[in-house]
């Protein structure tokens, strides 16, 4: 045993045992996540039951079962339900019911004591609205123009229903263009007519010009204004479009209600609908999830702005910390000297990378964007105050504060890269007669880019994982529009944005509804690690082709 002790193997075996276990925990902790919120986007069966209510009524309940649990009889009893002493626990199912703008709650808890035998029919839909969540029910009749064209048991009805809901949703598509696009786009050119104007005045032109600037102002003004009136009618007639068609439903309860189709985002019959029927749907919504914008306070439709903005803001904050990042390191490694002065320096940059990061949020919300972004408006944008344009929070000071949290890991990489460049590389070169700057930059700086790479990468996946920092400098709930569109500079860095991880957080701790924004968290933040580790494989790649292009060079 002492001689096995001697020759290292329990260290191997140790240290074996160690990586395996985090591989295992890793692996898990992705897998519970892709369960439980990948799992969301899955067309559950809709079932029909009686359950028994505190005060001893039955009430009908359509719905989807979200999860069951087992919970003590003393817990039921106090919360007002009848249960036989003898009995100890009790199994509850949460049911998804839906119908918010009906019931008020779309999520409620029944007991199985008294609940009736499941039943699933097969003409029970369910309605992804635009407002108030879900509706569970079953179809009575299609209106168009409050005319009956179709009735729930003709032939054609379900057919005829879902060209209606496509030609619905065409037509929103439209709607959506014509406002964020065509509207947008006037709306960008009348800011910048009023602003030109304010700066005239600001610079104190004379009369004259003024009165000159004003005509063709006037001018521009009157043809934008003509434009608007065009895209304005054509939406207004699409709206009229929008709202010929309703369709009857009817509750569980024997309850009808009027649903236009305008407000339908997709209707399914779960129970009719084989295995690849279902997963045809389950793409489609998880495109869905990837590909549009949130609705309902978040907690439904998709967090492509989410997405964008986390991509967009840890691009613009590499492009920042890599130059700064890489001179920093060069020339404390190549040209400074070494002694007191530098050691503190190091010692300070090492301590950097220590500093709670709401700190930096602190940080940049102060100085760059009160103080860096204030002086900038006061300069170059005095025509749009009091409105700030760069003196609030935004895109560009988020990249920013975290180029400056991420810096530390930059500049301790590349270091580490260039002290491990032999000293025969560049005793190698001054003695072909290069000078030192010649070596640096075209012997050691590209042999090294292996180690920045490697700093870059360890950066991504800081940077894009923060959230405290980014609550303070720009990142917000909800973005009206992307930091990047067809309106110059079409790259907008003063634009708030939305983020993966502050989306995480608003939807899982400041959702007003829990558990619809349950699945939702799950899915997002298996999303942010899917987003970090794209990122870092590219990097790697790159860093690799890097290595492999050096590598004869270095040896």
């Amino acid at each position: 045993m002492k001689n096995w002790f001697k020759s290292g193997a329990p260290w191997v075996w140790l240290n074996g045992g160690a990586v395996a276990l985090c591989m295992v925990m890793v692996v898990g902790l992705i897998g519970l996540i892709a369960i439980r919120g990948f799992g969301h986007f899955w067309p559950a069966d809709v079932v029909q039951l009686t359950a028994v209510e505190r005060d001893g009524t039955e009430q009908k309940v359509l719905g989807e079962i979200v999860r069951s649990e087992v919970v003590p009889a003393a817990v039921v009893r106090d919360g007002g339900y009848q249960i036989a002493p003898e009995q100890e626990l009790v199994t509850r199912y949460l049911i998804k019911r839906g119908n918010r703008d009906i019931s008020s709650r779309d999520f409620n808890w029944y007991l199985e004591i008294g609940m009736s035998e499941w039943q699933k029919p097969l003409n029970a839909m369910v309605i992804e609205r635009r407002e108030w969540g879900n509706f569970y029910g079953f179809p009575v009749s299609l209106k168009e123009n409050g005319e009956v064209i179709a009735q729930a048991q003709d032939a054609d009805f379900w057919s005829l229903v879902q060209e209606r809901i496509e030609r619905s949703l065409d037509l929103h598509h439209e709607i959506n263009y014509i406002e964020k696009v065509e509207i947008g786009r006037i709306n960008h050119k009348l800011e910048r007519l009023r602003l030109e104007r304010r700066r005239l005045e600001l610079d104190g032109v004379d009369a004259a010009t003024l009165a000159a600037a004003d005509a063709e102002f006037a001018a521009e003004r009157a043809e934008l204004d003509e434009q608007y009136r065009v895209v304005k009618a054509e939406r207004d007639e699409l709206y009229s479009q929008l709202k010929r068609d309703t369709l009857m439903a009817e509750v569980v309860d024997g309850t009808e209600v009027t649903i236009t189709l305008q407000n339908i985002v997709r209707l399914t019959r779960p129970n009719a609908m084989g295995v690849f029927a279902k997963m045809g749907q389950y793409l489609e919504r998880f495109w869905e999830f990837l590909s549009d914008e949130p609705r309902e306070a978040n907690t439904e439709g998709g967090i492509f702005p989410a997405i964008f903005g986390t991509v967009t803001m840890v691009i613009v904050m590499s492009i920042i910390v890599t130059p700064f990042g890489v001179l920093a390191a060069i020339y404390l490694r190549e040209y400074a000297k070494q002694g007191p002065v530098l050691r503190v320096i190091r010692i300070s940059v090492y301590n950097l990378a220590g500093v709670p990061s709401i700190v930096y949020g602190v940080f940049g919300l102060g100085f760059f964007v009160y103080f860096l972004g204030g002086s900038i408006d006061e300069l170059f944008y005095r025509e749009s105050l009091p409105a700030p344009t760069f003196g609030t929070p935004g895109l560009f000071w988020a990249s920013l504060t975290l180029a400056l949290l991420t810096l530390p890991v930059v500049i301790v990489s590349t270091e580490e890269g260039l002290s491990r460049i032999p000293t025969t590389i560049r005793q190698g070169s001054l003695a072909l007669g290069a000078t030192k700057a010649e070596t640096l930059w075209k012997v050691v700086v590209p042999l090294a880019t292996p180690a920045m790479m490697t700093g870059l990468i360890l950066a991504i996946a800081r940077a894009a994982g923060e959230v405290a920092p980014l609550m303070l400098v720009g990142v917000v709930k909800l973005a009206p529009s992307l930091p990047v569109d067809g309106n110059y500079p079409y790259l907008h860095l003063d634009q708030k944005i939305m983020h993966l991880g502050f989306h995480i957080y608003d939807v899982g701790f400041q959702s007003p509804n829990v558990e619809a924004a349950r699945p939702l968290v799950y899915a997002t933040a298996l999303t942010l690690v899917l987003l970090i580790i794209v990122l870092n494989l590219a990097a790697i790649r790159i860093r690799n082709s890097l290595r492999e292009k050096y590598r004869s060079a270095s040896d």
